[in-house]
């Protein structure tokens, strides 16, 4: 690779003739009804965008009904058992089918253009997320009006929700019914992280990203190590419904407090996973709106990381009325109290910089006004349920739920809007409606605060959350009719802003406008294939910086003007010093993805109503549409170097630590990696809590013999890739087949010693804590055989037919740290299963 060219200077050079329209060829949307193959960046967020607000409509109107319901005493116009499906439903559709997605498909659409890139690094796996989100969510929702909606809380508490008490198939419809959620959003976090790290224009170091960025990778990390508590709590949960085995019940050596502990190591997290991809949305808008560089520009960087790693201290903050020791609630309740910190520092930020700053006064900056008046409110609120006595008095009270829904509702969803109105000419060339749009912000200011400033003082009277009405006398009547009223006239405000949208936007093609004179990326002249050239970014506000940018990017005389290979590409870059490392090959179109994300979506739902041949054939649509994409995402590098301009020269084709499909294996390893630490933590807390022994002594402990052969072939399994590896890069395939043979066959012995090492006893699943979590851990490993078995065959097929050699490699290479992975995580599961005898 080469980079003799100043980048200080465009270039001028004469393009080859006909190479701008070979690039809007190769990136033309399909017609008909392939459009619904799309896979770029900026139809998905789009759709992704237009789901999520379908969803806030749905969640909404549950909302209605429920505030309706609770206008007057007495009320009889739901019952009892409908209520707790409708507020069941609104809490999870709000926060799974609403928040986090939208934050996501933001990211989705705006990542691409902030970055000056064509597209990020996996589009099938944005458009197959998607897909997997918008059919499940859809039929989740239906639930409702068939008496099948969950019941027992967005939260869904055990002992309420076991079998014992709660038997049917409603809580297995949010158990089972969500599964596509967490999937979906485990995939955008993979693109997120590894699109931010590696696909940034040339020059765009750590320290010139935009603000939003640094939110977006921040809450990337925490969706990687925030969803896997829930995806494990889920797991365990219905396990325990469908084979009893008891997990949750402390009669038999579980305890339900570890759901809520496992729960609310997602649930606080994903706070802040929701509020900071908005602040970031604020820290840019603010800038623009102020027409000044943003104040503080580190500061913030390190606030959001506080922010981030601090959100995982916080999870006991949830339950500090379960008795818990002095000690670790002092601790929790400190924790509680310093998240706030860097939230004020960023408060702080932005008011200065619109205090230093010549502010537009147009709709982004009212929805921005107020998200500060909502926002602070409802971290006031924060700061004294983390009092611990305060605490004991307003939990399970409408004091909590005011608090909620002040901080997610102006955390979020004010930012949200702002960034609706001050990005949609940026997709269709022209603003909304500021008539519309001021209208609609002060309707929804006035509406949510008279819908939850009064449940504050309802809360301290004594109104119970959770409750479907209430007796008279208790001086609750006004405050939950003026709460009803607000309510609706928030929704008004939400209607005012969708009826703008249906009026007013429209995705144009060729895009070239700025009205707010912003100083970032997103705002050059864009088209179906993004920027016509990526610039080099040497400050954090080029278009401020550099008034003949805009021309010089459209005109093609920077990076990577055109079609190099013939293809969709874009630039790879390192991930500290954004340097151009290689030509990205990029898929276009595809039926895959979709069929791919409805597999995944029926084979959950399916598997909620036991259709398990319904169930099978999804797993098998999912799995084959995923491995016929899969097969050709490693295309064959040309050994050739392509002039992307500048004098800069990059290869199509990188393998190891250096390729972006290897961190995208590694990220995914760190989720995988959580789940099973928190299957760790749940089998260590319920030894801590079990006082009849664990296990007790009338249950045997794992054959020792089994166990170390298992051990032994988890070793076997490491050293084959070891030496596959090592037969790769001498180039002796046959070499490289057999170790990866050898490998598939220790797998299956390492799963079956493990399952022989405890059904050789009398340790059964279903009758104490302890062998319902040393099942468990044996089943992970035998999960993790069977993706072992499809990665290695794969490995094998492309090997067979000379699609993998020591240059073309990633596919082996991802095999085989997977492999490793695996085998350490075996060997652990091994030393913790039998740790108990140390005890």
């Amino acid at each position: 690779m080469s980079s003799g060219a100043s980048p200080e200077l465009p270039n001028s050079l004469p393009r080859p003739a006909g190479e701008f329209d070979r690039l809007r060829a190769v990136w033309e949307r399909p017609k008909g009804w392939r459009v619904l193959t799309q896979v770029n960046n900026t139809a998905i967020g789009l759709w992704y965008i237009g789901a999520a607000l379908l969803f806030l409509v749905l969640g909404g109107i549950l909302a209605l009904i429920m505030r309706t319901q609770l206008a007057v005493p007495g009320n009889n116009l739901v019952d009892a058992d409908l209520y707790n499906q409708l507020f069941t439903m609104h809490g999870s559709v709000m926060m799974f089918l609403f928040a986090v997605p939208v934050v996501e498909a933001i990211g989705i659409l705006l990542l691409p253009a902030m970055q000056g890139a064509r597209d990020l690094p996996f589009p099938r796996l944005s458009a197959y997320a998607f897909w997997a989100y918008f059919v499940g969510g859809l039929v989740f929702f239906t639930t409702i009006f068939f008496d099948l909606a969950p019941d027992g809380g967005w939260f869904m508490y055990p002992p309420l929700t076991s079998y014992e008490f709660s038997p049917g198939l409603r809580t297995d419809f949010w158990l089972l019914g969500i599964g596509f959620i967490e999937i979906s959003a485990i995939a955008g976090a993979i693109e997120i992280v590894v699109g931010i790290l590696r696909t940034r224009p040339p020059g765009m170091t750590l320290d010139k990203m935009p603000i939003y960025l640094w939110a977006m990778l921040i809450v990337g990390a925490m969706i990687i190590f925030g969803f896997p508590p829930v995806i494990l709590a889920t797991a365990l949960l219905e396990l325990e419904r469908a084979f009893h085995w008891p997990f949750f019940l402390a009669e038999r050596g579980g305890d339900p407090l570890l759901w809520q502990h496992l729960f609310w190591l997602f649930g606080h997290p994903d706070v802040y996973i929701i509020f900071l991809p908005a602040a970031g949305l604020v820290s840019m808008m603010v800038a623009t709106m102020a027409q000044a560089p943003l104040i503080g520009y580190r500061w913030i960087v390190v606030a959001m990381l506080a922010t981030g790693t601090i959100s995982f201290a916080l999870w006991v903050h949830h339950m500090f009325a379960t008795g818990m020791p002095h000690l670790s609630l002092s601790f929790f309740s400190a924790a509680s109290m310093a998240v706030a910190i860097p939230a004020g520092l960023q408060v702080f930020s932005w008011i200065a910089t619109l205090w230093r700053g010549n502010v537009q006064r147009a709709t982004p900056t009212y929805f921005l006004l107020g998200f500060f008046g909502v926002f602070v409110l409802g971290g006031l609120t924060g700061v004294m349920l983390a009092v611990v006595p305060y605490d004991w008095q307003a939990h399970d009270t409408y004091f909590v739920v005011a608090h909620l829904h002040y901080v997610l509702i102006g955390g979020m969803l004010f930012p949200v809007f702002a960034g609706i109105y001050y990005w949609a000419p940026m997709i269709s060339g022209r603003r909304l409606s500021e008539r519309m749009g001021k209208w609609a912000c002060a309707i929804m200011f006035i509406g949510v605060n008279l819908t939850f400033f009064p449940m504050h003082i309802a809360g301290l009277l004594g109104m119970p959350r959770r409750v479907w009405t209430y007796a008279e006398g208790y001086g609750l009547e006004p405050y939950n009719l003026l709460s009803t009223i607000g309510a609706f006239l928030f929704a008004a405000g939400i209607g005012i802003v969708l009826l703008d949208l249906m009026l007013h936007f429209r995705p144009a093609g060729k895009v070239d406008t700025n009205p707010w004179n912003a100083g970032t990326l997103e705002w050059l002249p864009q088209d179906e294939y993004a920027i016509r050239s990526a610039p080099f970014i040497d400050s954090r506000e080029p278009l401020w910086d550099r008034a003949a940018l805009r021309q010089e990017v459209d005109a093609g005389q920077h990076y990577l003007p055109g079609t190099m290979t013939g293809g969709r590409e874009s630039i790879v870059s390192s991930p500290v010093d954004a340097r151009p490392e290689y030509l990205l090959r990029l898929p276009g179109s595809s039926w895959l993805p979709m069929l791919a994300g409805v597999g995944t979506a029926v084979f959950f739902l399916a598997l909620t109503v036991k259709w398990m041949i319904v169930a099978i054939a999804g797993a098998l649509v999912a799995l084959g549409s995923i491995l016929m994409w899969l097969w050709d995402s490693d295309p064959a590098p040309s050994g050739k170097l392509f002039d992307v301009g500048g004098g800069l020269s990059l290869p199509d084709y990188m393998s190891g630590s250096r390729s972006h499909s290897w961190w995208s294996v590694v990220v995914l390893m760190l989720v995988d990696g959580s789940i099973f630490a928190c299957l760790i933590f749940s089998f260590l807390y319920l030894w801590t809590v079990t006082l009849s022994g664990f296990p007790p002594e009338s249950l045997d402990m794992p054959l020792v013999g089994s166990s170390v052969a298992a051990l032994i072939a988890w070793l076997v399994v490491a050293g084959a890739l070891f030496a596959a590896n090592r037969a790769l890069g001498a180039s002796r395939r046959r070499g490289v087949i057999v170790a990866l043979l050898i490998a598939l066959v220790a797998i299956w012995l390492a799963f079956g010693a493990s399952l022989h090492a405890l059904m050789g006893t009398n340790l059964r699943p279903h009758l104490h804590g302890y062998a319902s979590t040393a099942y468990t851990m044996v089943a992970w490993q035998g999960l993790h055989a069977v993706l072992l078995t499809l990665m290695l065959g794969f490995s094998v097929a492309r090997l067979s037919l000379g699609m993998i050699d020591s240059v073309r490699r990633n596919v082996f290479d991802n095999t085989r740290i997977m492999s490793y992975y695996c085998a350490a995580q075996g060997v652990v599961a091994l030393v913790v299963m039998h740790s108990p005898r140390l005890g």
